[in-house]
């Protein structure tokens, strides 16, 4: 895998995604003098006797009582001790290993204070691949992430634990292992580590990217129904969506005829059809889909701007000795964008189920009662249908957004924040939820397209079906189902059924548009 050298200021969405998913990572070289400028000038400022807030003064509603010089590196270490307070199950390993990363990327700007030999350390952790554990409850999003970015902060002093070589270790014993001794954290290092909204900005950016996956999918497994339920291609004609000028729906629209372009389902109504409208499940797929994939795109440009900017406090500036106190940590913008995907999660999921509920009702879909030839005595997808509007319904109730909530911390200091932790921390609750069901669609469209034979799709949805039907074969007489639905969903997590559409450009939300073989599947 192709190693990732961030630069500062300067990576691409594509270099987060290849991080989350375990390409190897340094840190660029060119950003040294800046973190060494950085360094000395809080060194200089130190030396003149000023209160400076969070470098020789406490943290919080206590920044009013002024700290001795014997005392600061007690001060910093103390900061990571007393806010390493989380709570909860570890978050994923590829979410930790992406908020290492983005930590890394802010204090390379030179704008921390942070000394090379920590930054060093940091690079060090990342390099090995030794995964600081981290309990995934504690942050409301403002005054940054503060109770994770200690646990992260807490390995660096031996502390705590770490995923390395599939176990958890000591930390402690992690770093001898790859020749790193506890550090002393000098004046400013402790509250710089842990101020920021590196782990608000890791589960967003992991939500983004499980999403993309999930709308290319779900456009793949919704041209499958509409070919299932006999439905038209022409909601999605060029002109329609030219005319409503949205860039996403046109996107979409063009996903969609592409993936049925040349279908012999397709031909075989386009005259005497006595339909004059498909259902709005089929008909308005560009409409629902393309709002999601603009929403989705909105998201990834203030996440890309959030991951290559600095979110500490105070700042340090070194070029003028100047250090300013100011509200980069509050993670609104992150909040904003986490509510933006979770709604677009929601709706590409409740399109997809809708489309579910149509093919199994024979006065909809025209095909046999819940997709089995034998009703009755079988109930086909009678159940499937009834998972995926569970799973809907569960989406729904977290899709409320975060954002509008608020809570006053530190003693009413810091009186308003942004809820960003907790609005990213259900993302990827939520793309499990929308890939059984997208996986539940799958199936059934299938299914459906069975009952037109001997007539074929288009040689991408051809395609699609043989992938599905190399691991699961069509239902017939009722079955122990719940292996087959497992087998559905691994196809999508892995992006197995977009990488089977052969040939057809998939818009994406963060780079170019995907054909079927570039397609990067989740993390395990």
């Amino acid at each position: 895998m192709k190693r990732i050298v961030i630069t500062p200021g300067h990576v691409p969405l594509t270099d987060w995604r290849a991080v989350y998913t375990g390409a190897p990572v340094s840190l660029d070289p060119t950003c040294t003098n800046a973190i060494v400028a950085s360094a000395a000038a809080v060194e200089r400022l130190l030396a003149k006797g000023q209160p400076i807030y969070g470098i020789n003064t406490g943290f919080g509603k206590l920044a009013t009582i002024q700290i001795s010089g014997a005392d600061l590196a007690t001060l910093q270490r103390n900061i990571v001790l007393s806010h390493a307070a989380g709570v909860g199950e570890p978050v994923p390993v590829p979410v930790a290993r992406l908020m290492l990363a983005l930590k890394l990327a802010s204090l390379g700007q030179g704008a921390s204070g942070v000394r090379l030999t920590t930054v060093q350390a940091l690079s060090r952790l990342l390099e090995a691949d030794a995964i600081p554990v981290i309990p995934a409850q504690g942050s409301v999003g403002a005054s940054g992430d503060l109770a994770p970015l200690a646990h992260m902060a807490a390995v660096l002093l031996g502390l705590g634990d770490v995923f390395m070589d599939s176990a958890r270790v000591p930390a402690a014993v992690a770093l001898a292992r790859i020749g790193l001794q506890p550090l002393t954290l000098a004046a400013k290092e402790g509250l710089a580590l842990l101020n920021g909204t590196q782990f608000s900005t890791a589960l967003a950016l992991a939500g983004l990217f499980e999403s993309e996956l999930l709308l290319q999918s779900a456009l793949v497994t919704g041209a499958l129904s509409t070919e299932a339920a006999k439905g038209s291609d022409a909601p999605f004609d060029p002109r329609i969506h030219r005319l409503r000028r949205h860039t996403g729906q046109i996107d979409t629209a063009a996903a969609l005829r592409g993936l049925m372009a040349a279908s012999e389902i397709r031909a075989s109504h386009l005259k005497g059809d006595p339909r004059v409208q498909d259902p709005y499940c089929l008909r308005c797929q560009p409409q629902v889909m393309g709002a999601a994939l603009d929403v989705l795109r909105q998201a990834a440009a203030t996440l890309e701007a959030e991951a290559n900017g600095v979110s500490d406090n105070p700042l340090i500036f070194a070029e003028t000795d100047d250090v300013l106190s100011g509200g980069n940590f509050h993670a609104e913008p992150v909040a904003f964008a986490a509510d933006m995907i979770a709604n677009a999660i929601c709706e590409i999921g409740s399109i997809a189920e809708r489309r579910i509920a149509m093919l199994v009702d024979p006065a909809v879909s025209g095909l046999p009662p819940f997709l089995t030839a034998q009703p009755g005595l079988n109930s086909g997808f009678m159940i499937p249908q009834v998972t995926a509007a569970a799973l809907v319904s569960e989406n729904k109730q977290r899709a409320y957004p975060a954002s509008v909530d608020s809570i006053p911390t530190s003693a009413n200091q810091e009186d308003h924040v942004s809820m960003a932790a907790h609005g990213a921390r259900r993302l990827l609750p939520m793309a499990e939820n929308a890939r059984a069901i997208i996986a539940i669609e799958l199936m059934a469209a299938a299914q459906g397209c069975d009952f037109h034979a001997p007539l074929t799709s288009s040689a991408s949805l051809e395609a699609v079906r043989a992938c599905v039907r190399a691991r699961i074969p069509a239902l017939g007489q009722d079955r122990y189902i719940y292996p087959d639905m497992q087998a559905a969903i691994a196809l999508v997590t892995s992006g197995a059924i977009v990488k089977a559409a052969h040939g057809v450009a998939l818009p994406a939300v963060a780079g170019p548009a995907v054909t079927g073989p570039t397609v990067a599947g989740s993390p395990p």
